[in-house]
């Protein structure tokens, strides 16, 4: 994918990165990348952003988060496409090591794009695996992109405190627990109740540890949750995040939250991710320099893929 200018919004999105998807009918399959990008041209968006190509992110990066131990297992099992990369979520495929290799580095494009700040806003639609840990894969994620940005942010340009804000239906565990005691991640995610929703975490009184504690938030919402349920929780993590004066934003707006994904039971709209990406912007504006990053997250309903990750990119250009 070429790049163009003209924006202050930039969407890294490719062939590359659509390779992101498992096989064999699996929810996380290699068409959601398109299922966003027919839309996103459907509506004109693909003409008021900058397009970056992803590009493979390496080794180094990879173990900014993982664990080395953890990277040679995914290229081991890479080459032969056999074996799970879990205890029974995640299948290995040919080429998985690259796929995932590609997601990272897309979201780092953005990340550097945005540091350098030839764009304020970025949208990655094949990313936010926020399931992986530092040594593991987890719920269709194998390297946690979100981790790797986050470490990169703060060794590469010394950022103290970066936001993470996630309302993918499934608790952002992975994030949540590589950063629990790190005071430099603000937190927060709204997500389906754990105690009816794999990965089963994320409770009210999950607030941090150490020196963290009270720098993360999570806002549970029970099952058949919609919009009025998430906007009246919403202004809790506005308020967590203009404590904390964030230096940089990254937002995961998985799409299973609205109603109709196969796996999960939250009944949100593309206007609830419109509402959270606009007052976002706004967050951004004040405190990071306008700074903020998007992330598609899950999602396995393909209209609904596209509805909210437009719908959030349109929020981006419409406040750029």
């Amino acid at each position: 994918m070429a790049e163009s200018g003209g924006s202050d919004t930039c969407v890294v999105a490719g062939e590359r990165i659509a390779r992101y998807g498992f096989p064999d009918g699996h929810p996380f399959g290699p068409d959601r990348h398109d299922a966003f990008w027919r839309e996103l041209v459907a509506q004109g968006l693909d003409q008021r952003v900058q397009q970056l190509a992803p590009r493979a992110a390496s080794r180094n990066e990879l173990e900014l988060f993982h664990d080395p131990a953890y990277v040679d297992l995914v290229e081991s099992r890479s080459a032969t496409g056999e074996g799970f990369l879990d205890a029974g979520d995640t299948p290995a495929f040919k080429g998985v090591f690259e796929a995932a290799s590609n997601v990272v580095g897309a979201s780092l494009v953005a990340t550097e794009n945005l540091m350098a700040g030839r764009a304020k806003r970025g949208f990655v639609p094949i990313a936010g695996l926020h399931h992986a840990g530092r040594a593991h894969a987890a719920g269709f994620c194998v390297f946690n992109d979100i981790g790797v940005v986050v470490e990169h942010l703060k060794r590469a340009h010394g950022l103290a405190r970066i936001a993470y804000v996630d309302i993918d239906a499934h608790h952002g565990d992975g994030v949540f627990y590589a950063f629990e005691d790190d005071p430099s991640l603000i937190f927060a995610d709204t997500h389906e109740d754990g105690r009816f929703l794999y990965p089963g975490t994320g409770a009210a009184d999950e607030i941090g540890a150490g020196a963290a504690t009270g720098s993360k938030l999570n806002l549970p919402l029970p099952p058949g949750a919609g919009d009025a349920e998430f906007l009246a929780a919403w202004p809790v993590i506005e308020a967590h995040l203009e404590r904390h004066a964030p230096e940089f934003v990254l937002f995961q707006c998985g799409a299973d939250s609205l109603g109709g994904d196969p796996i999960t039971h939250l009944k949100l709209t593309e206007e609830a991710h419109g509402h959270a990406a606009r007052q976002l912007c706004a967050i951004a504006d004040r405190h990071a320099s306008g700074r903020i990053l998007g992330f598609g997250g899950g999602g396995y309903n393909r209209r609904n893929i596209a509805r909210a990750w437009t719908r959030v990119v349109q929020a981006f250009v419409e406040a750029a």
